[in-house]
């Protein structure tokens, strides 16, 4: 499926949110001397991808209520249908590596 550059640049931004609030969170490291967890970071990618999700329901709504253009709709879901298959590859990728950890020998 091809991608639309308003549906590559939703998914840049955020990445870039997720980028920003892993920095915030690398400062509050330095300031404050607590980490940032792998949990923390996919608690954040995750309320990304619902919140995508959320807007793309409300431009749904407003759809069917002749609120808002088709074109608006159509941006939204390939902005979320992106976010998701990122964190499906994302999910994959961290599955492959722990199963190749498992498998090295000790």
């Amino acid at each position: 499926m091809p991608t639309t550059p308003s549906a590559a640049a939703g998914a840049y931004t955020s990445i870039a949110n997720v980028a920003d609030t892993m920095r915030n969170g690398a400062k509050g490291v330095a300031e404050d001397t607590q980490s940032t967890s792998f949990g923390d970071v996919v608690e954040a990618v995750l309320s990304n991808v619902s919140e995508s999700g959320a807007a793309t329901e409300s431009k749904a709504f407003d759809m069917a209520n002749g609120k808002t253009d088709v074109v608006d709709l159509v941006t939204a879901v390939a902005e979320t249908e992106l976010a998701v298959e990122t964190l499906v590859t994302v999910r994959d990728r961290v599955i492959s590596a722990y199963q190749e950890i498992l498998n090295m020998p000790i």
